[in-house]
């Protein structure tokens, strides 16, 4: 008998850690590269990137034929835009701005066939191009994973009712745009945005869906501090920073190792 393999959302159900990252460079050979580093999960982001629904697909494809369970962040709490990426093939969602229960109730909703959510009924690839519906049916009320944003100072003053509503997994603070919401983008030091990152962190202690945060720097150090301070679902950095700092990284190494460039090393 085949051993049962859990899914992303029994894990996140059972409260174990999980690490991902997020791609944004649409290339099949990225997904690929990036799934078989041994991450659990790969965000697709069709917010902050040029990736379409057709490459989104492909990816889908390739993050999950090589092991990882894929996502999608998608670029609104959009209905049709959610119910298009999963039935794309995605196990679930990454919705930003959710900022009051009423958002997190339309995330979930879209997510959801009913009698659950609203999703509207459509034959693609997750419902194996219509010759699988039923199977699918039952899979996607078993594995689809719908993870809010917190990336708002609006949403951390309503984090009680984001988070209690029924049908969110978890969630993944956004640090960039939180510190923005307060005025002070990108300095995650500032006064305000440690406030609102520790009452991030005592409120959520206390509900059921999981705690996340996207580390976007590729400094490996900084995710395993947040991991330390109690986050679960742990987004680290992303394809283009991991690559662009490893090869700025190694250039540098190696001109210091070999001189300055049309010297030769000192002996």
């Amino acid at each position: 008998m085949t051993p049962h393999i859990p899914s992303l959302k029994e894990r996140i159900a059972r409260r174990e850690l999980t690490l991902g990252s997020w791609i944004t460079l649409g290339h099949p050979a990225i997904a690929e590269i990036m799934a078989g580093a041994g991450f659990d999960w790969l965000a697709v982001d069709m917010e902050h990137s040029a990736i379409g629904i057709e490459q989104a697909q492909r990816l889908i494809q390739v993050i999950e034929l090589s092991g990882a369970a894929p996502l999608v962040r998608v670029g609104d709490n959009d209905p049709i835009i959610i119910k298009r990426v999963m039935d794309a093939g995605a196990h679930g969602v990454i919705v930003p701005m959710v900022n009051s229960r009423a958002d997190a109730e339309r995330a979930v909703a879209s997510a959801y066939y009913p009698p659950r959510g609203k999703r509207g009924v459509g034959l693609a690839r997750a419902q194996g191009y219509g010759a699988d519906f039923e199977g699918y049916r039952k899979r996607s009320t078993e594995r689809t994973v719908v993870i809010v944003q917190i990336e708002h100072i609006d949403a951390v003053n309503n984090l009680e009712a984001i988070l209690s509503t029924d049908g969110v997994d978890g969630f993944i603070v956004g640090p960039y745009d939180l510190s923005g919401s307060l005025g002070v983008p990108g300095q995650f030091d500032h006064p305000d945005v440690v406030t609102a990152l520790a009452r991030i962190r005592e409120v959520s202690r206390s509900m059921k869906p999981v705690p996340g945060f996207h580390w976007v720097p590729s400094d490996a150090a900084g995710a395993v501090a947040k991991i330390k301070e109690g986050y679960l679902f742990v987004g680290y950095s992303l394809d283009i920073l991991l690559l662009g700092d490893a090869a700025r990284n190694g250039v540098a190494a190696i001109s210091a190792g070999a001189g300055s460039p049309g010297k030769p090393a000192a002996k």
